[in-house]
């Protein structure tokens, strides 16, 4: 799409520093890939309050329950590179298309689910078609918006909207389930995918690479099949620790094909990944930047929801309130992130962010067990404030530079980053808090150790992506 039927021009003279306006077409493409990348972040909190009401109804056992959300994050997460890669090849948009239709299918299926076996199928379904539309979306935007302002505002406003559908799919399911049933929960994602599939067609351009080289098949069996074992390892001990010998054996075997995969990228004359641009400092800076905002905001949220609820007694309607307001701050973050990245730059926004976020997520570690709850809501509301910073320099510092061309490969990168940080973090720096003999005790373990690796991060990003001397 050309970049004149995105814009339109101001209605008087300005100077040089005027903000670029979106066209109409602009906002209704703009639109379309936000609804779809929304839809994707509330189904993976949207289910969350509901497992019990649905377990009971089903008869789903503990076991089931971790598959309910398993089901989803193995596919979702394992198939990002391998979709991302065929879009480039063989068409985004419609490959889109296609994921929206897998997706809103499998939403219907879990809907009507009549036992354990139908709603596992629909909910493995819509993380196949998740992993259709997250990265294909992506590189849409990235692919229609060129490099600058208009990519930095695109990106702000989808970074806002993912960082929302968690907020909004914790809320929303609370209410759904006590009013409608754990069923409208799926059914609202069933309507929110027949929505913007019934706008996508009109709004969204072909996009794809001009050659078409080989699909490097080995490459991409041994990367999803890395992807998938260590999603399925790191998931799994979430629930039941490492000591497992099934978590133990796929977290070697995740690592092993990972391992093969690189030796793979190396042989082939068409890779799935191009090794270059997995040496690019951005990529791995700006990947290593996404990975710690991601997973340590996922552990605080988690252990800051136990704080709330077992320690401070609070109700989980007033634990939900307390991320309605951090939901709000990310909201209001998001107006103004693409200006401060406008001013000083993707790199240092992330690395800052990143700081910013440890500093606010060390700040929780002054509430006691007597603490007000205005303290946590405040200090995790500026911690996602700083979140958000992040989210969306992250992304824009992993795209920055790539051909588009390889796009779909770019932003499959960032979303299995995401997929991976939202897995991680929880069952990794959960061991520290079963050393602990409170709860309590835990949660400030945990806590300080976030703050730590954020801290780390932000400094070893922005001496990496540091910008060399004249």
């Amino acid at each position: 799409m050309a970049i004149e039927n995105l814009t339109t021009p101001p209605a008087r003279p300005v100077g040089p520093a005027a903000p670029v306006r979106l066209s109409r077409r602009a906002r209704l493409v703009l639109f379309v890939l936000c609804a779809a990348q929304f839809m994707v972040a509330l189904d993976f909190s949207v289910l969350n309050v509901a497992l019990p009401v649905l377990g009971r109804d089903l008869g789903l056992g503990r076991s089931g329950l971790q598959w309910a959300v398993t089901a989803f994050a193995l596919p979702s997460g394992g198939f990002l590179l391998l979709f991302g890669r065929i879009a480039d090849l063989y068409g985004r948009r419609r490959l889109f298309l296609a994921g929206l239709a897998v997706f809103g299918a499998s939403s219907v299926l879990a809907t009507l689910a009549w036992d354990p076996a139908s709603f596992l199928a629909g909910r493995a379904l819509q993380g196949l078609g998740a992993a259709v539309i997250v990265p294909t979306g992506m590189s849409l935007l990235t692919t229609t918006f060129p490099e600058g302002p208009l990519r930095d505002r695109a990106l702000g406003i989808s970074g806002t909207l993912l960082s929302l559908g968690f907020t909004v799919g914790m809320v929303a399911g609370g209410v759904l389930t006590d009013t409608l049933g754990w069923r409208s929960t799926m059914g609202l994602l069933a309507a929110a995918s027949a929505l913007v599939l019934a706008l996508a067609p009109r709004a969204l351009g072909e996009s794809r690479t001009p050659d078409r080289p080989r699909l490097d098949v080995p490459g991409a069996l041994t990367v999803t099949g890395g992807l998938l074992a260590l999603i399925y390892s790191l998931s799994t001990a979430a629930e039941r620790g490492f000591g497992g010998a099934d978590v133990l054996a796929t977290l070697v075997a995740g690592l092993v094909l990972l391992a093969a995969f690189v030796v793979v990228e190396t042989r082939s004359a068409a890779p799935l990944v191009s090794l270059p641009m997995l040496r690019r400092r951005t990529v791995a800076f700006g990947s290593l930047g996404g990975l710690a905002t991601i997973s340590m905001m996922t552990t605080t949220v988690f252990v800051l929801t136990l704080y709330l609820q077992e320690v401070l007694g609070l109700s989980p309607l007033g634990t939900g309130l307390v991320f309605g307001a951090q939901g709000v701050a990310s909201a209001a973050a998001g107006v103004y992130a693409a200006r401060v990245i406008g001013r000083i730059g993707a790199r240092r926004t992330l690395a800052l962010s990143l700081l910013g976020q440890g500093v606010f997520t060390a700040a929780l570690l002054t509430l006691g067990e007597e603490s007000g709850v205005w303290p946590a809501t405040v200090a995790v509301s500026l911690a996602s404030v700083c979140h958000l910073g992040a989210i969306i320099s992250y992304g824009l510092t992993v795209t920055s530079g790539v051909p588009d061309e390889e796009q779909g490969l770019a932003t499959g990168l960032v979303t299995t980053t995401q997929q991976v940080g939202m897995t991680v973090g929880i069952p990794l720096l959960g061991v520290l808090a079963t050393t602990q003999d409170s709860l309590y005790g835990g949660v400030r373990l945990v806590t300080g150790a976030a703050a730590l690796v954020l801290v780390a991060a932000g400094v070893a990003v922005a001496a990496g992506l540091r910008r060399p001397a004249a």
